[in-house]
């Protein structure tokens, strides 16, 4: 019972599928399934793995645990397999909040269910998390916080109307709200009110919400987060202001910038040297991708030492449900 079964054979999914195999985990103990032979077909000549077509071909009693990375309304379905057969399941990052209650209300056997939490894993995120936690600089009174990326630059070699960014449910800002606050969660711990705006904003060609500007609430400090999928050049830009210093991050500048008040002094943490895909923004490395998963692999034999749960993805898709009632609702 060493075999992983990937259920979904896109971008995600052959991203996973690399993950797999940088932890060791030879391709003769991955199966794939995906709908489109397309991407059977890349699948198994890119890796080697092997390929089946439904779930009559899968032998579950010979499979250790399921990694879902279909389309985010699709989610359930893989999941739900997954719990059928009372195997562990990773699922990639969630965007429809009545599918994650559903996955959490049909858990009765209480299989391992581990939600994607990819930042939590970035190494400056990680740096900031440390610096927070210890409250070297005193408490933090504030932070902004802006993450954005053009639409098709999401995937160029497909148009956005190819894949699930340009539906509404889960289209590509929304979706970028909820992974964002995931690893906001882990570092500030969850608010107690989320509000703002989101809106159309640009000629996309698509029927979405491409930008979210919101205040976040926490009782004693506040926080700003703007996503956007319209901004030509992607960034990720944070600055946190504590009681005895601040702290600035930008993604593209691969390092975290620390003042200290006491020594009126600047210092610079570098970030290591990070894997890249060709085909993705420079910036986005494959270590935290690689790392989620190995945390996942422990977590098949202890649940304890992975850090997402079902239950605080709920948490963080009740935010958004929020951030967007408070404009009026996301069906208005």
């Amino acid at each position: 019972m060493n075999n992983f079964l990937v259920i979904g054979l896109g971008s995600m999914g052959k991203r996973r599928i690399n993950c797999l195999l940088s932890l060791g985990i030879s391709a003769n103990c991955i199966y794939g399934m995906d709908k489109r032979s397309d991407r059977c077909e890349e699948a198994k000549e890119k890796y080697g793995i092997n390929i089946v077509a439904d779930e009559a071909e899968i032998d579950f009693a010979q499979i250790k645990a399921v990694i879902v990375s279909l389309p985010p309304d699709k989610h359930i379905l893989g999941v739900e397999l997954a719990l059928k057969h009372e195997k562990p399941v990773f699922v990639e990052a969630s965007v429809v909040l009545e599918d994650v209650q559903a996955i959490c209300k049909s858990n009765t056997k209480n299989v391992f269910v581990a939600p994607s939490c990819t930042f939590v894993y970035h190494p400056m995120i990680k740096e900031i998390k440390r610096i927070v936690s210890s409250q070297m600089l005193g408490k933090v009174c504030n932070f902004s916080y802006h993450s954005g990326q053009y639409l098709p630059d999401w995937h160029p070699w497909e148009g956005i109307k190819e894949f699930y960014v340009s539906n509404r449910l889960t289209g590509g800002a929304r979706e970028i709200v909820a992974y964002e606050l995931t690893w906001m969660a882990d570092v500030f711990g969850f608010p107690v009110d989320m509000k703002g705006y989101f809106r159309k904003t640009s000629a996309l060609d698509c029927d979405i919400e491409d930008s979210y500007v919101s205040v976040i609430d926490y009782g004693d400090m506040l926080g700003t987060l703007i996503v956007d999928v319209v901004g030509r050049y992607a960034v990720r830009n944070l600055v946190i202001n504590f009681e005895r210093g601040q702290i600035q991050w930008r993604w593209d500048k691969a390092q975290l910038e620390v003042f200290d008040s006491e020594s009126g002094k600047w210092t610079f943490i570098s970030q290591p040297e990070q894997q890249h895909v060709k085909g993705y923004n420079e910036n986005i490395g494959e270590n935290m991708y690689i790392e989620e998963i190995d945390s996942f692999l422990r977590g098949i034999e202890n649940p304890s030492l992975y850090v997402n749960t079902i239950e605080k993805d709920i948490k963080v898709l009740k935010l958004l449900e929020k951030l967007e009632n408070s404009d009026g609702g996301f069906n208005r």
